[in-house]
């Protein structure tokens, strides 16, 4: 016995949610609907014997009253045309025959198909019959004007056929009042068992909600509470919490199925922890390294300087002092030094210039680009001569930012757009400034030889240049430096690839908060105090 109810037991620990709801579902529908059969019976008896007393009984009773009254008022007009004679005594006979067709014929058809009844009625109408046969028509037959001898030699027998009738009448009568008042009274008891019966449906339709909202907390919404306390305890940090599987065989299974990606993840998290300590070893190291590379690029440039204006120095020297001395390839020989030796120079000078981005730093002011944008006009005013170009700007703004790096920003940019214009074309170039947000966003656009678009990455690449040396001058350091300092103001640099009529640099600087502005500040001090060259 004791097996079996530990099988059952068993059984229903592996039914699941859905399983749960459907049997719940289906009995509480079972229950429901023999309530409702039940109900929608006593209403339709209860209707049926509503139906049966109004329209049946009642004016079944009324109707024999009525019946009654019409065969008074024949005796009536009869006695009074048989002691007077006067015609107009037979007229509540005549209306009372009418009347007792009428009333007649509206008692058989309600009273139809139910024999006593009827044999009531039946018995009624022999009575009439009997006392109209034998009293009422041949009184009405007599001639008007005198009394009936036969309302004096048949008083005595009509009385007694009219107290016959009257019998009749009143066992009808009492028929009808009785299956009335039994009518009335199965309606009490149908309305009492229907009051009864709803009442059981509504305390069965509570326990049923009652039940439904204990099983739904104690099988659903109960474990999925304690699943959800768990998740929450997990997501807030704590990993080795556990999750304790609870409720419905479905639901078990889900937080089996959680319980195991917490594990899965403790033992991930384990392993990125162990991962983000190796890459913040070898992030310290790259930092290393690239401090490293950035004072040896600062050293050798700046070491260079001194054996390199020797070079160009005695290298011009002999220039000026042997030229035309000498034969023609020897002059073709000095000139390549001397070109050597300046292009090294110029490019000792940009590298130099491009370690020195985001190492030597100057405090952080407020910075008007409207001066930055003259000098910058002022310092390129004879290769703009030359060229003929023609610069517009919109009015620019002023930013917290590194007023020398700026200047060479704008340089570099202006600069290169008068340089790679085209050779039978004046450059027109125009300087643009819009507010996004936190930022300002830039752009200086020029109608030049342009930028094809599989290039727009390769030029802000250091040393990367796109045409020889002889066609146009420079290092192939100018935009690289314009990234860094760009990068450096927390802001992004492109070459806009949409713009086809000539090259359109669009760049973004930041406006910083003073606290930002402090920190960048504090930041680039601390790398040019640990980079110092001794």
């Amino acid at each position: 016995m004791s097996g079996s109810a530990g099988s059952r037991v068993g059984r229903f620990t592996t039914w699941t949610t859905r399983r749960w709801l459907r049997v719940g579902v289906a009995a509480s529908l079972t229950v429901l609907t023999l309530l409702g059969l039940t109900g929608a019976w006593v209403l339709g008896r209860t209707a049926a014997i509503s139906d049966d007393l109004v329209n049946v009984k009642s004016p079944a009773l009324t109707t024999a009253f009525q019946l009654e009254s019409a065969l008074l008022n024949q005796e009536t007009g009869i006695r009074g045309y048989g002691l007077t004679g006067a015609s107009v005594s037979l007229d509540p006979y005549r209306r009372g025959l009418a009347d007792q067709a009428t009333y007649t014929a509206q008692l058989r058809e309600l009273l139809r198909g139910e024999a006593d009844s009827l044999a009531d009625l039946q018995s009624v109408q022999d009575a009439a019959d009997t006392w109209q046969k034998q009293i009422a028509r041949p009184i009405a037959a007599a001639p008007v004007g005198s009394p009936s001898p036969l309302a004096t030699s048949q008083a005595t027998e009509g009385k007694q056929a009219f107290d016959a009738l009257r019998v009749a009448l009143g066992e009808q009568q009492e028929r009808l009042r009785t299956e009335r008042a039994q009518a009335a009274d199965d309606l009490r008891s149908t309305m009492l068992l229907r009051n009864w019966v709803f009442s059981t449906i509504a305390a069965v339709i509570l326990v049923l909600a009652v039940l439904v909202f204990e099983g739904l907390r104690r099988g659903i919404t109960g474990p999925l509470d304690r699943l959800g306390t768990d998740a929450r305890i997990i997501a807030a940090g704590d990993f080795d919490h556990p999750i304790v599987a609870t409720g419905p065989a479905d639901l078990r299974q889900l937080s089996s199925e959680i319980e195991s990606m917490r594990r899965r993840l403790v033992r991930e998290l384990a392993f990125t922890e162990e991962a983000r300590q190796r890459l913040d070893a070898q992030a310290a190291d790259l930092h290393r390294s690239n401090a490293e590379l950035e004072q040896f690029a600062y050293v050798a440039s700046h070491d260079l300087q001194e054996p390199l204006r020797k070079v160009s120095s005695f290298t011009q020297l002999l220039q000026r002092r042997y030229g035309g001395r000498l034969d023609e390839r020897a002059d073709q020989y000095i000139d390549y030094a001397v070109d050597g030796a300046n292009r090294m120079q110029v490019l000792i000078n940009d590298l130099l210039d491009f370690s020195r981005v985001g190492r030597v730093h100057r405090e952080l002011e407020s910075v008007d680009l409207e001066a930055v944008h003259e000098r910058t006009l002022s310092s390129l005013s004879v290769s703009i001569e030359e060229t003929g170009a023609s610069i517009t700007h919109d009015p620019l703004p002023s930013l917290t930012a590194d007023n020398t790096q700026l200047g060479m920003l704008w340089q570099n940019l202006i600069g290169n757009a008068v340089k790679f214009h085209r050779p039978d074309t004046a450059p027109r170039i125009h300087v643009s400034a819009e507010r996004d947000g936190e930022l300002w966003r830039f752009a200086v656009t020029d109608n030049g030889i342009g930028i094809a678009p599989e290039y727009a990455e390769k030029v802000f690449v250091i040393f990367q240049r796109l045409h020889t040396k002889e066609a146009y001058k420079g290092s192939g350091i100018g935009l690289a430096m314009c990234k860094k300092i760009v990068e450096f103001h927390g802001g992004a640099i492109a070459v806009d690839t949409e713009h086809h009529d000539g090259a359109r640099i669009t760049f973004t600087l930041a406006t910083p908060r003073p606290a930002t502005a402090e920190l960048l500040a504090e930041s680039s001090t601390a790398r040019a105090e640990g980079d110092q060259t001794p």
